[in-house]
C-alpha cells in the first residue's frame, strides 16, 4: 500500500494544481450567469462583495423589451482638448447588460484627434472603425509596437491589460464602437496615471529626467477629463 501512495501522489499534485489554476483564472474573470438575464430591481438594491454588486433580480414578468435596447450612442458626447469623445455603456446606464459580462463604448475623433495611451486591467477589447481612417496599436510587454492605420469596416484587438492607442490619421471625423469581454473593464490612462495621481514629484524627476517645473507643466496640459470611460 505504501508503495501505491507513492505513485499516485505525483498525480494528485498535479491534479490539484491544474484545478487551484483554474480557479484563479477564472475568479480574475466576470462570473458566469445562473439565468437567462437579471435585470436590476433598483427598488430592492444590491449587496456590496469583494469584487461586484450583487443585483436583486427583476422577475421576468416585470421586464419589459426596452430594457434590452439603448439609444445613447446615436450622436458622439462631448469632446475632450485631445479631440476624443466617449461615451460608454454599462450596466449603470443599460441595465440590460447586467450579469452578461459584457460592455462597450461609442469613440469619435475629431481630424487629428488622438486616444491616449491607456489599458484596461480587467478586459480584452475589440475596435470597429464605423467611418474614418485611424492609426491604432499597443504595445506587448516586450515593449513591440503592434500598429497599423485600419479602416471603416476593419476591426483590431487590444489584448487585455495591454496598453493602446488610437490616432485619427483620415481628412474627416472617425468613429469607433469598441467592445469589451467584462461589464467593468476599467481604464488606466497612462498620463493620468503618471502626472495626475501624486506619485511624488522626486521620483517623476528622476525617471524621466524633468525638472520640477516641467512636470508641473506636463500636468496642466496632460490632464484629460475622468468622465471619458472605457474606450
Amino acid at each position: 500500500m505504501p508503495k501505491k501512495g507513492k505513485k499516485m501522489y505525483p498525480k494528485l499534485a498535479f491534479f490539484l494544481s491544474i484545478l487551484s489554476l483554474h480557479i484563479l483564472t477564472t475568479s480574475a474573470s466576470d462570473p458566469d450567469p445562473v439565468q437567462d438575464f437579471c435585470i436590476p430591481n433598483t427598488e430592492l438594491g444590491s449587496t456590496r462583495t469583494s469584487r461586484f454588486n450583487l443585483e436583486t433580480c427583476k422577475i421576468p414578468k416585470e421586464v419589459s423589451p426596452e430594457e434590452f435596447v439603448f439609444s445613447g450612442i446615436k450622436s458622439p458626447g462631448n469632446f475632450s482638448n485631445t479631440g476624443l469623445s466617449a461615451i460608454s455603456v454599462t450596466p449603470t446606464v443599460f441595465p440590460g447588460l447586467n450579469m452578461l459580462g459584457m460592455s462597450f463604448v461609442r469613440a469619435d475623433l475629431k481630424v487629428g484627434g488622438i486616444n491616449a495611451p491607456h489599458f484596461h486591467p480587467r478586459a480584452t477589447e475589440i475596435a470597429y472603425v464605423v467611418q474614418g481612417k485611424v492609426y491604432s496599436g499597443f504595445v506587448d510587454s516586450t515593449n513591440k509596437v503592434f500598429a497599423k492605420i485600419i479602416e471603416q469596416g476593419e476591426v483590431m484587438v487590444f489584448p487585455k491589460g495591454l496598453v493602446h492607442f488610437q490616432m485619427n490619421v483620415g481628412k474627416s471625423s472617425a468613429t469607433i464602437f469598441g467592445s469589451f469581454n467584462s461589464q467593468n473593464p476599467g481604464t488606466h490612462r497612462i498620463p493620468n496615471v503618471i502626472f495626475g495621481s501624486g506619485i511624488n514629484d522626486e521620483l517623476l524627476e528622476k525617471a524621466f529626467g524633468l525638472t520640477f517645473e516641467q512636470i508641473s507643466v506636463m500636468r496642466r496640459k496632460i490632464i484629460f477629463p475622468k468622465e471619458q470611460g472605457n474606450v
